[in-house]
């Protein structure tokens, strides 16, 4: 039930759903053969201490520690929610400290090199509006596989967009990811009638079912291989280029903040790449005073 419920609310993708199950599992195992607790409804705060102590010792390393407490928060909150526990006892245990590192930075030249290295063949086709879309709109990938062709304004250059929480956005996109998308809708098709499911998703594999988060690693793992100056690149990296180019383009950080579909500006702005020259140059620039 809890990960059902978190599935239609967040939207979160099937990889993240799978470490939740994972995570929870694991605290039950402990709280239950360690600590003796029959039930959600005995926990305490030191009882997950206990636990994150136990994967402390076990050399997990700081990141993967703060995941476990972050779903057990989110488990003992919609507990609460639903009238079945009193209060969370995850809320009050702090997280563990963690270096906070920057993504990787790409540079505009670098995408241009990755787009311009996709060979023209069908599945080249469809792999250019993945990764048109994917910098160029700044998706990510859970959102990119969930759109479906009627969440496509082609004229109009607009994508309708699901994100975390299941919250709706419409995202531009440019001109070279509207001319790709038009160039790989008549192989969609083709590939559609092979296909014996319902629905209509925007990217399809060849079989004409709809695309999942695996097979967009493998295209940005291929386009990679193909890209001299590149050597591994997240397919989340592209979304970050995407914030960091047009921040240093000048525009709003919360507008960005908009595109990208970020509750919090503290969100976006660990997207961005520039550095101190950059931004003393804006701010000599813009402020009436410098």
């Amino acid at each position: 039930m809890f990960l059902e419920q978190l599935e239609w609310e967040r939207n979160l993708a099937p990889r993240t759903l799978a470490a939740y199950r994972r995570e929870l599992s694991s605290f039950v195992a402990f709280a239950g053969q360690e600590l003796g607790r029959a039930g959600a409804v005995e926990v305490t705060p030191v009882d997950i201490r206990s636990y994150l102590a136990h994967l402390h010792s076990r050399r997990l390393a700081p990141r993967s520690v703060q995941r476990a407490l972050a779903a057990l928060r989110t488990y003992f909150r919609v507990l609460t929610g639903e009238g079945l526990i009193a209060a969370n006892p995850a809320e009050i245990v702090p997280h563990p400290r963690v270096e906070r590192r920057l993504p990787a930075s790409v540079t505009a030249a670098a995408v241009s090199d990755l787009l311009d290295a996709i060979p023209d063949t069908p599945a080249g086709r469809r792999d250019r509006v993945v990764l048109e879309l994917l910098y160029g709109a700044g998706l990510r990938v859970g959102e990119l596989v969930g759109i479906d062709l009627d969440d496509l304004k082609l004229s109009q250059r607009l994508l309708r967009v699901r994100g975390k929480g299941r919250k709706e956005r419409v995202v531009p996109f440019g001109r070279k990811a509207a001319d790709a998308i038009t160039a790989y809708l008549p192989l969609r098709a083709e590939w559609r009638r092979r296909a014996g499911d319902h629905g209509e998703p925007l990217l399809v594999n060849q079989r004409g079912g709809r695309l999942t988060d695996r097979s967009v690693r493998r295209i940005v793992d291929a386009a990679v291989l193909r890209t001299a100056d590149l050597n591994r690149l997240h397919p989340h990296a592209l979304r970050h280029a995407f914030a960091t180019h047009l921040l240093e383009a000048g525009m709003d950080l919360r507008a960005i903040q908009e595109l990208l579909g970020h509750a919090s500006l503290a969100t976006t702005q660990i997207y961005t790449h520039l550095d101190l020259a950059h931004l003393m140059d804006v701010y000599r620039k813009a402020h009436p005073k410098a």
